[in-house]
C-alpha cells in the first residue's frame, strides 16, 4: 500500500474532523501530495496540495480558510484539517502523491502516480 487515508467519519456541520494521509514505498519519496474528493453523483474535485515545504500549499476556493493541509515529512504524513465542515463537505475524500521528482503541484487527480483508497466524510445538518 503506497498511500493510506484515514479520519473520516460523522460530524454535525460546523464540526472538525482530521484526515491522516500515511505514504510508503515510493509514495513517501513524492513531494507532491494532494487530496481530492468525490461527492455521490459529482465528479472528483480538488481540495488541496502541499510540497515538501510546508508552506508551499494550495487550496481549491471552497476549502480557503477552513481547510488545512500540514506534512510531517519524518512520518511520511499529510493531514487535512478541516473545520467548519458544511453539508455539501460530505464525500469521500482520497489522498493521491504525484511521481518521485515531481516538484510542480497540481490540481488535476490525473496527474498523480499514487492514490490511496478514500475515507468518507459525511456532515449533517
Amino acid at each position: 500500500v503506497q498511500l493510506q487515508a484515514s479520519g473520516g467519519g460523522y460530524v454535525q456541520a460546523g464540526g472538525s474532523l482530521s484526515l491522516s494521509c500515511a505514504a510508503s514505498g515510493r509514495a513517501s519519496s513524492s513531494s507532491i501530495i494532494g487530496w481530492f474528493r468525490q461527492a455521490p453523483g459529482k465528479e472528483r474535485e480538488f481540495v488541496a496540495a502541499t510540497t515538501s515545504s510546508p508552506t508551499n500549499s494550495i487550496y481549491a476556493d471552497f476549502a480557503k480558510g477552513r481547510f488545512t493541509i500540514s506534512r510531517d515529512n519524518a512520518k511520511n504524513t499529510v493531514t487535512l484539517q478541516m473545520n467548519n465542515l458544511k453539508v455539501e463537505d460530505t464525500a469521500v475524500y482520497y489522498c493521491a502523491a504525484r511521481g518521485v521528482g515531481i516538484t510542480v503541484v497540481s490540481r488535476s487527480m490525473s496527474q498523480y502516480r499514487y492514490r490511496g483508497q478514500g475515507t468518507l466524510v459525511t456532515v449533517s445538518s
